[in-house]
C-alpha cells in the first residue's frame, strides 16, 4: 500500500519537470514577444536577460504552493487516496493539454488550465462520494467554490476586452505623438514616455513581481502596499529624468533599455508567480503523503479513513526544488523550439509587414473587417481633410522598402514594443493590487494585437488574416477550460475505479502521447527547413530562380508521381482509407503551391535588375504546376468519391490500362526529377518527345472506351470515373509538356546570355 503511493509520488514529479518544460514553452510568449519582434537586441542577449529574469523569480520565490488554487476545492471534505487520485488526474491533463497547445504554436494560460483541471478532478471525485453516500447533488457546494471558477471566466473576458481596446488607445496616441521616424521625435517628448514606460514597469515589478519572492523582508512590503501613489510619483520624477539623460548625454537607445528592462520584469514575474502552475501540485502532493505517512506510523489510519484538512494551508516549498525548478525552466527557454513556434505565432499576427498568413479567414473575421471599413469611411466623410491628412502624415511609414519581404526587419518597431511592455505591466499591477483575477498570457497577448490594430499593422491585405487568428487564439483559451475540466474528471474517475491498473494506463498514454507529439513536431520542422524558399533579405537573381524553380519542379512532380500510382493502386483493392489520406496530402500540396504564387509580389520586388525579365518565367511556372496539382487533385477526389460512395469497381482492363499509364509516366517523372535535382536539362527535348507518345497513348485509351460503351460497358458511373480520369491524365502531361517547354526554353535563352 505504502509503495504504492511512492509510486504515484515518483510519478507525480516526473510529470513536474515535464509540466515545468511544456509550461515554459506555452508562456515564454509573454515575455519575449516584444523584445524578440522588435529586435531590441540579439536573440541571444534577449535570452540571457530573460534567463536572468525566470532564475530570479523561481529560485527566490517564497516557495508558498496554495494546493487549494485560492479555493477551487476544499481539502478538507477528501480523504488522502482522494487526494492523490485528483492531483494524478490533474496533472496528466496538463501535461497533454499544454502539449497539444504547444504544438499547434497556440499561446493559451498555465493558470486556467491548473484551475480547471483541479476543478474538474475534484468535481468527479465529489459526485462519486455523494452517490456513494447516498446524498444530494446540492451538497457538491460543500466540496466545490464554484464562484471562483466563475470569477475566472469572468476575469478572461474583462482581460481581452481592456487589455485590447487599453493597448489601442495608448499605442494610437503614441505613435500620433511619435509617428514612424521617432528617432527625431523621442529628443522633444522621449523622457516623459520614458518616465511613464519605465516608472510602470518598476511599479508591476514591485506590486506583481517580487511580492512572492522570499529575501524581501516583509516590513519593505507593507512599506510599498501603503506608499503606491508616492512611489509612482517619485519614480515618475526619477525616470524622467534619467530618461532625459540618457537621451541628451549618451548614444544608447531608451526604448532599447525600456524594452530589456520590461523583458526582464514579466520574466521575474512569471517565474515567482506562474511557478505554482507546475509543481504546486507535487509539492502538495508530497505533503499530504507526509501528513498521511506520520499518521498511519502513530495511528494505523488507512488512506481511505484521513481526512485532509490539514492541506488547507500554505504548503512550503524547499530550497532545492525551487533551484531545480528554475534550472529547468531557463534551460527549456533555451532549447525549446516549441517556445520558439508559440512566440512566433504571436510576433507574426503582429507584424507590420505583409506575407503568408498562418490562419485562413472565417465568417467574424469578415464581418468584423467589413464593419471596420464601413466605420473608417464614416468617420473619413466626418473629419476634415486637414486633420485627415495630418493624422495620416503622423502614421505614415514613407519607406519603399517596406513592401519587400525581408525576413530580417522587425515585425514592428520599438515604440510598438514598449507601449506592448508598458500596458501589461500596469493592466497586471492594478488587477493584482485590485485582487482581480486575470491571465498574464491573456493581457500579454491582447494588448500586442491592440497595439497591432491602432498601429495600422492590419491593412486591407492582412486583416482578416489576423482578425481570424485572434479568434482563434481566444476560442483556444475557451477550449482550455472546457477540456481542462472534462479530461480531468474523465482521468480523475478511471484511476478512481481502476486503481493501479488505470494508473499505469494513463502514464503509458501519456508518454506515447508525448513521444507522438514530439515526432510529429520534428517531422514538421524538417518539412518546413525544406520547405524553405530563397533568401529574400537581398536580391534575387537568375541563378537563384532557375535553382528555385528547379527545386519546386522536383519536388511537385515527386509527389504527383507517387499519388498518381497510389491511386491507381487503391482503385483496384478499393481501398478507401488510402484514398481519403491522399485526398489530404493532395489538399496540402495544393495550398502550398498556392502559397508559392501568393508569395509571387514579394518575389518580383527582390528581384535585380537583370532579372525583372525572368519573372513572367517563375510565374508561368507556378501556374503550370498549379495545373498540374489540379488535376492530380480532381483524380483523387473523383475515385475517393466513387469508392466511398459503393460504386462498382473499375473492370479488370480498365484497371490494366491505367495502370499502364502509370508504369510509362513513373518511368518519366523519375527521369525529370532526377535531371532537376541534378540541374543537367540537356534531355529535357527527349522527355518532351516521350510524354507526346503518352499522351497519344491516353487518347487512344479514350477511344477505346467509346467503343467499349458501345459494344459491352453498362456502369455509368465507371464510365464517367474512367473518363475523367482519363482525361485529367491528358491535362496533366499537357501541363507536364507545357512547363518542360517553358524551362527548355527559358535555360536556352539563359546560356546564351551567359
Amino acid at each position: 500500500m505504502e509503495q504504492f503511493y511512492i509510486f504515484m509520488l515518483v510519478a507525480l514529479f516526473a510529470l513536474a519537470i515535464t509540466d515545468l518544460v511544456v509550461g515554459v514553452s506555452n508562456d515564454a510568449v509573454n515575455f519575449l514577444n516584444s523584445a524578440v519582434g522588435s529586435k531590441a537586441a540579439s536573440l541571444k542577449a534577449i535570452l540571457i536577460i530573460a534567463s536572468i529574469g525566470v532564475a530570479v523569480g523561481a529560485i527566490f520565490s517564497s516557495g508558498l504552493m496554495e494546493v487549494a488554487r485560492k479555493g477551487i476545492f476544499n481539502p478538507g471534505q477528501f480523504y488522502f487516496n482522494e487526494i492523490m487520485v485528483i492531483f494524478m488526474a490533474v496533472m496528466i491533463t496538463d501535461i497533454l493539454l499544454l502539449d497539444l497547445f504547444n504544438s499547434l504554436a497556440l499561446p493559451t494560460s498555465t493558470t486556467v488550465s491548473i484551475v480547471f483541471e483541479l476543478l474538474g478532478a475534484s468535481v468527479a471525485i465529489s459526485f462519486i462520494k455523494i452517490i456513494n453516500s447516498n446524498g444530494a447533488l446540492g451538497e457538491i457546494s460543500n466540496y466545490i467554490n464554484g464562484a471562483k471558477a466563475g470569477e475566472i471566466v469572468v476575469g478572461i473576458l474583462l482581460s481581452v476586452i481592456i487589455a485590447f481596446t487599453v493597448g489601442a488607445i495608448v499605442q494610437w496616441i503614441s505613435r500620433f505623438v511619435f509617428s514612424f521616424h521617432y528617432q527625431k521625435r523621442i529628443k522633444y517628448v522621449g523622457a516623459v514616455f520614458g518616465g511613464v514606460a519605465i516608472t510602470s514597469i518598476v511599479y508591476f515589478i514591485l506590486i506583481k513581481g517580487i511580492k512572492s519572492v522570499a529575501v524581501i523582508p516583509q516590513s519593505f512590503l507593507s512599506f510599498v502596499d501603503g506608499n503606491k501613489p508616492l512611489i509612482v510619483i517619485a519614480c515618475l520624477i526619477f525616470f524622467t529624468a534619467m530618461s532625459q539623460a540618457i537621451i541628451s548625454y549618451t548614444k544608447y537607445n531608451l526604448l532599447r533599455a525600456i524594452i530589456l528592462i520590461g523583458t526582464f520584469a514579466l520574466a521575474l514575474a512569471f517565474a515567482g508567480n506562474d511557478l505554482v502552475n507546475f509543481i504546486g501540485v507535487p509539492i502538495a502532493a508530497y505533503q499530504s503523503y507526509e501528513i498521511w505517512h506520520g499518521a498511519y506510523q502513530s495511528t494505523g489510519v488507512l488512506p481511505n479513513e484521513l481526512v485532509m484538512s490539514g492541506l488547507s494551508g500554505k504548503v512550503e516549498t524547499p530550497t532545492y526544488l525551487l533551484i531545480l525548478a528554475g534550472l529547468v525552466m531557463v534551460v527549456t527557454l533555451w532549447l525549446s523550439k516549441k517556445a520558439r513556434s508559440v512566440m512566433y505565432t504571436e510576433i507574426n499576427l503582429a507584424r507590420s509587414s505583409e506575407g503568408a498568413e498562418k490562419f485562413e479567414p472565417n465568417f467574424l473575421s469578415r464581418i468584423i473587417v467589413r464593419a471596420s471599413v464601413n466605420i473608417n469611411g464614416a468617420i473619413a466623410t466626418v473629419l476634415p481633410n486637414s486633420i485627415q491628412d495630418k493624422i495620416d502624415l503622423r502614421f505614415s511609414t514613407d519607406d519603399k522598402k517596406a513592401v519587400k519581404h525581408h525576413n530580417d526587419e522587425p515585425a514592428f518597431d520599438m515604440v510598438r514594443a514598449s507601449v506592448n511592455l508598458m500596458v501589461a505591466s500596469i493592466l497586471i499591477s492594478l488587477a493584482t493590487s485590485l485582487k482581480l483575477p486575470l491571465s498574464t498570457t491573456y493581457v500579454s497577448f491582447m494588448v500586442a494585437m491592440g497595439t497591432s490594430l491602432s498601429d495600422k499593422a492590419w491593412g486591407r491585405e492582412s486583416a482578416v488574416y489576423r482578425v481570424a487568428g485572434v479568434f482563434n487564439v481566444i476560442g483556444g483559451w475557451f477550449v482550455t477550460a472546457i477540456v481542462a475540466f472534462v479530461a480531468a474528471a474523465l482521468f480523475a474517475t478511471l484511476i478512481y475505479f481502476g486503481e493501479g491498473i488505470a494508473l499505469v494506463l494513463l502514464l503509458i498514454l501519456a508518454v506515447l502521447l508525448l513521444a507522438r507529439s514530439f515526432m510529429v513536431y520534428k517531422k514538421t520542422e524538417k518539412e518546413k527547413e525544406a520547405s524553405q524558399k530563397i533568401d529574400r533579405t537581398s536580391l534575387i537573381t537568375i541563378n537563384e530562380i532557375i535553382s528555385e524553380s528547379s527545386d519546386n519542379i522536383s519536388k511537385v512532380i515527386k509527389r504527383i508521381n507517387k499519388v498518381y500510382t497510389e491511386v491507381v493502386d487503391s482503385l483496384g483493392l478499393q481501398d478507401l482509407n488510402k484514398l481519403k489520406k491522399l485526398k489530404k496530402q493532395l489538399s496540402k500540396l495544393e495550398n502550398e503551391v498556392d502559397t508559392l504564387k501568393s508569395d509571387i509580389f514579394y518575389f518580383i520586388k527582390s528581384l535585380d535588375e537583370k532579372s525583372v525579365e525572368a519573372s513572367k518565367f517563375y510565374i508561368l511556372t507556378l501556374d503550370y504546376l498549379q495545373d498540374m496539382v489540379q488535376s492530380i487533385g480532381y483524380i483523387s477526389k473523383n475515385s475517393y468519391a466513387h469508392v466511398n460512395n459503393n460504386h462498382k469497381n473499375l473492370k479488370f482492363n480498365q484497371i490494366r490500362d491505367l495502370k499502364k499509364i502509370d508504369d510509362k509516366l513513373h518511368v518519366l517523372y523519375e527521369r525529370i526529377k532526377d535531371d532537376f535535382d541534378g540541374d543537367t536539362f540537356e534531355d529535357i527535348a527527349d522527355i518532351i518527345d516521350e510524354k507526346k507518345e503518352l499522351l497519344e497513348y491516353v487518347s487512344g485509351l479514350i477511344q477505346k472506351q467509346i467503343e467499349r460503351i458501345r459494344s459491352t460497358e453498362t456502369s455509368p458511373k465507371n464510365t464517367k470515373l474512367y473518363f475523367s480520369i482519363l482525361l485529367e491524365t491528358k491535362d496533366l502531361i499537357t501541363a507536364t509538356i507545357n512547363l518542360l517547354s517553358l524551362f527548355k526554353e527559358f535555360h536556352s535563352d539563359f546560356k546564351r546570355l551567359r
